[in-house]
């Protein structure tokens, strides 16, 4: 988040070294650990080699291959500091755990949320004298979140994890039902009050209007863009499709059995909604995110229909104007003074002035964007090539010499969002920051920012990063996530809106049965990479086309 979180770690550990060989015995502490994500190991030793004397701090990147971690191991004894990756600890976990390590320190901590994920498993075998979690959002989904990471710090401080889900979690979750009853409301009022005091102490939370009175400011602007003829056909098909038409079926039918006291949804619906939830949102950034290099039979003749004069339907598809986001990108990049024509009097006084930074939930649309837009239309744009997926631009990377973000794809899950916001609004930004939303008008995309907006007006019930999960939501509206885009579309342009503009759809906001039901067996949001891998959109798009 930008508040030294880094600097006040490592000044700790320094300040223990220095203290040992200060006094009498003039001895030296042993060597303490700090596991990242695998994109910060050089990031930590650079920041402590930055603002610590060497005297005190020899750090070591204990990464590489099997056989270069194995060379390292013999090194640990010439360092004070280990810094290694999660997966490396996973990996190693048993030769790692043979150390009692006098810190051990996790950054970006809430990695570990899961309490019966492997690396969370490897990771709580450590041995420490002291331990300490660096995080933005400790909560991300629920309350068991806050668990897992206590059960690494002081294990059993807060019972057993069923014990914790049957004290906290479950009055909780039912005290947010907005059908609770006075008695829930007060248990889980109760339940939260004594989850406060019982964690506070160990908690030291630090919020940039504190800190950081002279930070500039943060400007988030809503743009919203039309969907494409193309992008309404495609969506106007999956709205006729056998697939919705299931789907509205599977939610009719769960409601029924949820009414009658039978059982829920089986995963497999479950994964079949997510299929075409992803179907939808990718549909909404490009159409060549769903149709691919490969165009199917089934949309080859209607797509032909659209481009009777092309014969070489993805050339066409590459064009800018059948992707709106394409069309705002550089639009904003135009007002940046990036890909200008410097020659202009008025352009050549904007020039060079702001520096941009892209994320996507989807690589693949940031390879869209690099090759036809950058390489195609803006050619002599200077482009740096970083990690920029929002799952990788969330984790502690420090981007401040950017003042302007663009978001074309957005994550369920807001916190990631205002993650990845934070790279570049931190400490050392000297420039008021822009952030460009890229959002379709009247689409599944335009009602997951209604839900983000939804899950920030609930996110401070036991500390500020406090993020529900899908299912606490209470929403029960699923079928409005599919719901046809042309009605809400027609007529309409492009236009800006601030953020908080606009308020939540009151229709996400039901009474807690289709959605809720859909998702009933569903802990937490995953990540975009385990829902890529469990729900593949190569299958859903040959059963929605066949």
């Amino acid at each position: 988040m930008g508040l030294g979180k880094t600097l006040q770690a490592s000044a700790i550990v320094a300040s223990e070294i220095a203290e040992c060989r200060s006094s009498n015995k003039n001895t030296e502490p042993r060597p303490s650990l700090i596991v990242c994500p695998s994109t910060l190991v050089g990031h930590w030793a650079f920041e402590i080699e930055k603002y610590i004397d060497a005297s005190l701090i020899s750090t070591l990147q204990y990464v590489g291959s099997v056989q270069d971690r194995i060379a390292l191991r013999e090194q640990f004894d010439k360092h004070n500091v280990v810094i290694t990756s999660y997966d490396l600890v996973r990996k190693d976990a048993d030769y790692l755990a043979q150390y009692l390590w006098n810190y051990c320190i996790l950054d970006e901590g809430h990695i570990i949320k899961s309490a019966k994920s492997k690396i969370t498993l490897a990771v709580k075998q450590l041995k420490a004298q002291h331990r300490l979690i660096l995080s933005g959002t400790p909560i991300q989904n629920n309350i068991m979140d806050l668990w897992s990471l206590f059960d690494f710090l002081m294990p059993g401080f807060l019972g057993t994890e069923r014990q914790f889900q049957a004290t906290y979690g479950k009055p909780l979750v039912a005290a947010r039902d907005p059908k609770c009853s006075a008695k829930d409301a007060e248990a889980g009022a109760l339940a939260m009050e004594a989850l406060h005091k019982q964690v506070m102490p160990f908690l030291l939370r630090r919020t940039k209007d504190e800190v950081l009175s002279d930070l500039p400011e943060k400007i988030i602007q809503d743009r919203y863009c039309d969907l494409s003829h193309v992008q309404l056909v495609l969506y106007e098909q999956f709205s006729g499709s056998h697939v919705k038409q299931e789907i509205s079926s599977m939610v009719k039918t769960d409601d029924t059995a949820v009414a009658g006291g039978g059982k829920q949804t089986s995963p497999k619906a479950s994964t079949h909604v997510f299929q075409a939830l992803q179907y939808l949102l990718k549909l909404c950034s490009h159409p060549l995110l769903v149709v691919g290099e490969k165009v199917s039979e089934s949309l080859t003749l209607q797509l032909s229909e659209l481009f009777p004069t092309s014969s070489d339907i993805i050339s066409e598809l590459r064009k800018l104007h059948h992707s709106p986001k394409l069309v705002a990108l550089q639009e904003i990049l135009e007002e940046c003074g990036i890909g200008v024509d410097t020659s202009a009097s008025d352009a050549a006084v904007t020039v060079g002035q702001h520096r941009v930074l892209i994320f996507a939930q989807h690589k693949a649309l940031l390879d869209i964007i690099e090759r036809d837009l950058f390489q195609t239309h803006m050619k002599k744009t200077r482009l740096k090539v970083i990690d920029r997926c929002l799952g990788i631009g969330g984790l502690g990377l420090n981007l401040t010499s950017a003042d302007t973000l663009v978001f074309m794809e957005h994550d369920w899950n807001p916190m990631r969002d205002h993650q990845a916001m934070d790279r570049a609004h931190r400490l050392g930004q000297r420039k008021v920051v822009n952030v460009h939303r890229l959002i379709m008008r009247g689409t599944l995309e335009e009602k997951v920012m209604s839900l983000q907006r939804f899950k920030l007006s609930v996110a401070n019930a036991v500390i500020n990063a406090d993020n529900a999960s899908l299912k606490t939501m209470n929403t029960d509206q699923l079928l409005d996530l599919f719901a046809s885009a042309e009605t809400s579309i027609k007529g309409a342009s492009a236009s800006k809106r601030s953020e908080g503009s606009i308020d939540a759809d009151p229709k996400l906001m039901g009474t807690g049965k289709g959605l809720k039901v859909i998702l009933g067996g569903l802990e937490e949001l995953w990540d975009q990479s385990q829902y890529t891998e469990e729900y593949n959109l190569s299958q859903f798009l040959t059963k929605l086309n066949g």
